[in-house]
């Protein structure tokens, strides 16, 4: 870096008014000769100050030609940041990385094993500046009907080769020369919590393996959770990293007020947002958020954020589902006080009028009357639509009533500051199956919780009430397929308006993707494996 002296030497001198008068010069009687002789050094001065000049600008004008880059000077990093060997794996956005510790390019492969399927992220970023930015992303699923890893309970060998089509769009994605140093993960969430620990463990040991053995990418180590269950908090934190970064409200250099992420998954759902307090104690409420495993101290991008957090296992869509359902069956037991009822078509306010589906039902391990294990009943809708006493149905699985230890609480004696007081305008983006239920009915990407209680309304009313969706490209279509529909709307109605006690008059935001990057918490969780020491070493290939 060039420096610029502040401090040049000055040729005039300072002279003080109360010296001697001969102190500074020979007195107004100098001779001739002594005034040629001052002539004479003044130009002798002047040439010498000359040719050093010319000197300087000429050895400027030389370093600044002769430079890589021409005149490309790097402004606070290092002028020796690395670049591609060849353009296979180069980007647009520079030539040359930020720092010489930092690559240009690096790829982050990030699979998430959910309970309903698995996905993969692979992820481009860039190192042009001095954090990396997100330049494109690659994402695909399993396809429907594969299911998750915990769907191959008792075949871990299977489980872990049901990713290979995944890992196909790894292996044609990274370029060849960066695979080594690409690092894999695998995050498996509710799903595989829910089969036991024995069953999980050996999924996952041989999903380390097969990634290991027959794959170039390194796979984060066991210290560092490369391939395991991911706690819930860390599931909902790094969602919440995930598109408040995406959305430029943490990273850079804007400061507004972040937004609040619910994401909906298959076997559980999970809220974090920043909740701000008054000053002073005002009709109950705290100075702060009190502590608790709750409780989320995070840094990030050289700020500091508290945050509320919780993960509510057994409250996804697919887990929600089943614990309505088993409701009604015992509701319906109790009055007939015998099972032959599961022989017939069951009555079910949350299907959709006029429908009639086949439903598989897990009644558990318990000793109940009605038995264990998994059934498939055929239910049909009401002939006269009842969305409100589905929405009653969803409500008592919510548990409002349990005991709460620290109010306020949302559901089933948790606690959670209140959304109306502490998080009062700020955005709330709603994701996962919120979205794939709401969007797949046109639903534009802001509404209010009203008109989500309108349209599950509309949707349980049945097919002669669904004319408003022919021009939705295959919402009938979805419609007629799901005949469960009525309950997964119904449930998201009473998760967020009785649940998490949002107003009815709330605006949330559904969003599948923000900038074409895909939100949940893989983005979130794929951000530190960029950095040293983060549990993966560059793979290096054996030589026979």
């Amino acid at each position: 870096m060039r420096r610029t002296s502040v401090s040049l030497p000055t040729k005039q001198v300072h002279r003080d008014p109360y010296e001697k008068p001969n102190r500074y010069g020979s007195g107004q009687n100098a001779g001739i000769l002594e005034k040629l002789q001052a002539s004479w050094m003044n130009q002798s001065q002047k040439a010498r100050w000359l040719k050093t000049t010319s000197i300087v600008v000429f050895l400027v004008f030389l370093f600044y030609f002769l430079s890589p880059n021409g005149a490309s000077v790097y402004s606070g990093g290092s002028s020796s940041g690395q670049v591609a060997s060849d353009s296979s794996y180069g980007t647009a956005r520079c030539t040359k990385s930020y720092s010489k510790d930092k690559p240009l390019v690096q790829y982050v492969l990030m699979i998430d094993a959910g309970s309903t399927g698995s996905r993969i992220h692979v992820y481009k970023f860039n190192n042009c500046g001095p954090t990396p930015e997100l330049e494109h992303e690659e994402f695909k699923m399993t396809e429907k009907g594969v299911g998750g890893l915990s769907a191959f309970k008792t075949d871990p060998i299977a489980a872990a080769k049901s990713l290979d089509p995944l890992m196909a769009v790894a292996m044609s994605t990274v370029p060849d020369a960066l695979k080594s140093c690409s690092p894999v993960a695998v995050k498996a969430t509710a799903g595989l919590r829910l089969i036991g620990p024995e069953a999980s463990a050996k999924i996952l040991d041989a999903v380390r393996t097969h990634l290991e053995k027959d794959y170039p990418f390194p796979v984060v180590s066991k210290e560092e959770n490369g391939v395991a269950i991911m706690d819930g908090s860390d599931e909902g934190v790094f969602a919440w990293i995930t598109t408040n970064y995406l959305l430029g409200k943490i990273g850079g250099p804007d400061h507004s007020p972040t937004a609040a992420t619910f994401d909906l998954g298959g076997g559980s759902t999970q809220i974090v947002f920043e909740p701000t307090f008054p000053n002073s104690p005002s009709g109950g409420m705290p100075e702060k958020l009190a502590e608790g495993d709750h409780k989320f101290d995070l840094k990030f991008g050289g700020r500091e954020f508290t945050l509320y957090q919780h993960s509510h296992l057994g409250y996804g869509l697919m887990s929600a589902r089943n614990a309505i359902h088993l409701t009604l069956l015992k509701d319906i037991y109790s009055e007939t006080k015998s099972k032959d009822f599961l022989q017939k078509p069951i009555v079910n306010p949350c299907i959709n009028a006029g429908q009639t589906d086949k439903i598989k039902v897990d009644l558990g391990d318990e000793n109940s009357p009605l038995g264990s294990g998994k059934v498939e009943l055929t239910m049909k809708g009401p002939t006269t639509p009842a969305p409100a006493q589905c929405r009653a149905l969803a409500e008592r699985i919510l548990f409002k009533d349990a005991e709460c230890k620290l109010a306020p609480c949302s559901f089933n004696g948790v606690h959670q500051p209140s959304l109306a007081k502490t998080f009062a305008r700020e955005d709330l983006y709603i994701f996962s199956y919120f979205y794939d239920r709401t969007r797949e009915l046109g639903m534009p990407e802001s509404f209010t919780l009203r008109e989500l209680h309108d349209l599950a309304n509309t949707v349980c009313s049945g097919e002669e009430a669904w004319g408003v969706f022919g021009s939705v490209p295959g919402a009938l279509t979805e419609l007629k397929g799901r005949g469960e529909y009525c309950l997964d709307l119904n449930f998201m109605v009473g998760l967020l308006h009785t649940g998490y006690d949002m107003p009815i008059e709330r605006e949330v935001k559904i969003a599948k993707k923000i900038k074409n990057n895909e939100l949940g918490w893989c983005l979130g969780a794929s951000l530190p494996l960029l950095s040293k020491n983060s549990g993966w070493t560059c793979k290096v290939s054996e030589i026979h």
